[in-house]
């Protein structure tokens, strides 16, 4: 039995079932998250299915977080989507449920699941819930479908990122020939934004520090985000415009986060891998993308510099 059957297994055999993602959660965590529930849902009417974790304001379309705290969940399953490590699912703890199931495509950081399926050949979660579909032979309408796609396209940057494969193309034409979905008008959804995230973008760029190796980094104050009205998630989200600079070979986006009282460190590279540094700094993601998060801007410096050495090595 593949994995793929035997998570459905495990799925027809639960009534209560709880779906996690990672805080501070992407259009990959929220698609995949949300379409699984509708799978589930459709395929199992009868189950009561909970998507859980913090809202995330920006990608209301996906659907709306659930709070369980009066559900009873000890006989429950649990399912972890789009996270590598205990310490960042969003909403849960792993002790209140019976069984574990963890879907991901980072790393391996922690092992916590029953049941693990971890493909770091994958361009997303999202693609792996599709192959979920495709292997239980589940019916998938325009609304899921619709999910899916603007997960896979929100994480390989509208497959332009090296971890988009032929098998992503493949899935993802069969995913419109079954759907039909208007995959153009769905672009509105991940990219139109107001004229303020446009002007600050122009503040990014004029402002961008690079080193001598190439590492490029800005750090961004609460102060400033207060200034031209945007919030912190929307300042990380425009780190991936950076990619096709001659001369920027890693670049890092420090964006201040004054609710969580802490420094967010979006690290991009085209060159050596990132993710044993982010890992070092208590972050992690993929080899190419990662994140940390920094208590100090002093945290910050550190990280700069290790990076830079990094690059420094990987140059000579």
């Amino acid at each position: 039995m593949n994995i793929y059957k035997q998570i459905f297994k495990v799925i027809k055999k639960y009534d209560t079932i709880v779906i996690a993602r990672h805080i501070g959660a992407d259009p990959d965590a929220l698609s995949s998250q949300f379409a699984l529930k509708e799978i589930i849902l459709k395929t199992f009417p009868n189950k009561k299915v909970y998507a859980v974790g913090n809202p995330a304001s920006r990608f209301k379309f996906f659907g709306n977080n659930e709070k369980i705290d009066n559900i009873d969940t000890t006989k429950g399953l649990l399912i972890v989507l789009d996270t590598p490590d205990i310490k960042r699912i969003d909403g849960v703890s792993l002790n209140n449920f019976e069984y574990v199931i963890k879907m991901d495509h980072h790393p391996i950081i922690d092992k916590y699941a029953n049941i693990e399926l971890i493909d770091e050949d994958s361009c997303s979660t999202s693609q792996l819930i599709l192959e979920f579909i495709f292997n239980n032979k589940i019916e998938i309408n325009k609304e899921i479908g619709e999910k899916i796609y603007l997960g896979i396209v929100g994480d390989t940057d509208r497959f332009l990122h090296d971890y988009t494969s032929s098998k992503t193309f493949s899935l993802v034409t069969r995913l419109l020939e079954e759907t039909n979905i208007d995959f153009t008008s769905l672009y509105k959804v991940l990219y139109q934004r107001p004229i303020s995230e446009i002007r600050f973008e122009g503040y990014i760029y004029q402002n961008l520090i690079l080193t001598e190796n190439g590492v490029a980094y800005i750090k961004i104050t609460d102060r400033k985000l207060k200034e031209f009205g945007v919030d912190s998630a929307a300042a990380g989200n425009m780190i991936n415009d950076l990619k096709f600079v001659n001369e920027i070979i890693v670049w890092v986006f420090l964006t201040e986060d004054i609710k969580s009282n802490l420094i967010r460190a979006n690290i991009r590279s085209v060159g050596p891998y990132i993710n044993d540094v982010a890992t070092k700094f208590g972050g992690g993601g993929h080899k190419y993308a990662s994140g940390v998060k920094l208590k100090t801007w002093d945290d910050s410096d550190k990280l700069i510099n290790e990076l830079d050495e990094l690059v420094k090595n990987y140059k000579n």
